[in-house]
């Protein structure tokens, strides 16, 4: 993996990790995706017009298409995730989300985009979903408890998470599809994309205008915090896509892991800091082994 690839995708795990956090403080529904999802197209109107105005004109069919289905996944998915975070645990969904969705996505790459990996990256991918089963809580999430209130708050973690990581890896092969082998413009294909998410989310927020309007007057900081920075991160993934094979660069996504174990377990007070941090450990010297494979 190239240098300038790895740093990437350093800068978008510190940035996904915070706005990962936001969202969970902000307790929120469909109703705070649709706020988000209109202050992000408010605030990144500039930069889509700058970038856009001479490249959107030439877009055809396929273009638009892969918008369309990249618009409805990650609607899907941040719908389900900020679902997730109501019932559990950040420090549960967000690994299992984290982790499954990029190893789901890897291995589509190798079985069907024929890229390759080397040993060091197998073995860097065992090191991150290790890592995962570690920050997600590791044994514990197997034992029984005397608490059935918080087993059954794990279990949906559980569920939550891997369902969430399904549509990550739905998307991340999409998007990635589209800025590496039809050329499009990672800036472009997420800011045309949001305009979908938030069509889509109208439904909801319309369902109870009063709620709805109680909600905005809440939330709206972390709202502005994650459409601030959320694009950011994800663009900048999506520049290491055009720089390095899917397959390493999914995994290594999961360095965001490392900051959400540190930064989430000290804000949110989620519990089992050291075996999260050991976890969280393993996951960096994953990402290294891939950086390196």
């Amino acid at each position: 993996m190239p240098l300038s690839a790895f740093a990437l995708i350093l800068l978008a795990g510190v940035i996904h990790a915070s706005w990962n956090i936001a969202a969970k403080k902000a307790n929120g529904d469909a109703r705070f995706a649709f706020q988000s999802g209109v202050f992000l197209m408010v605030i990144w109107a500039p930069v889509g017009l700058w970038f856009g105005w001479d490249v959107v004109p030439t877009w055809g069919s396929t273009e638009w298409g892969f918008v369309l289905l990249s618009g409805v996944l990650h609607v899907v998915y941040y719908v389900t995730l900020l679902r997730g975070y109501r019932k559990s645990d950040l420090t549960v969904v967000y690994p299992l989300a984290r982790g499954s969705g990029p190893l789901l996505s890897s291995l589509f790459a190798i079985l069907f985009l024929g890229e390759r990996i080397s040993a060091i990256g197998v073995a860097g991918i065992g090191g991150v979903a290790l890592g995962v089963f570690l920050v997600a809580g590791g044994p514990r999430l197997w034992r029984s408890t005397n608490d059935p209130a918080q087993r059954e708050r794990v279990n949906k973690g559980l569920r939550y998470g891997v369902l969430t990581g399904a549509f990550i890896a739905a998307y991340t092969v999409t998007d990635s599809y589209a800025v590496k082998f039809l050329a499009m413009s990672p800036i472009l294909l997420d800011y045309f994309g949001n305009f979908v998410r938030v069509a889509l989310l109208v439904p909801a927020a319309l369902r109870d205008c009063a709620t709805t309007a109680r909600l905005w007057r809440l939330q709206w900081k972390y709202a502005l915090l994650v459409a601030a920075i959320s694009p950011i991160s994800y663009v900048l993934v999506l520049y290491a896509v055009q720089q390095a094979p899917i397959s390493h660069v999914a995994p290594a996504r999961e360095v965001s892991m490392l900051f959400a174990a540190l930064i989430g377990g000290h804000l949110l007070r989620e519990g089992d800091r050291l075996l999260r941090l050991m976890g969280a450990v393993l996951i960096a010297a994953g990402v290294i082994a891939l950086a390196l494979g």
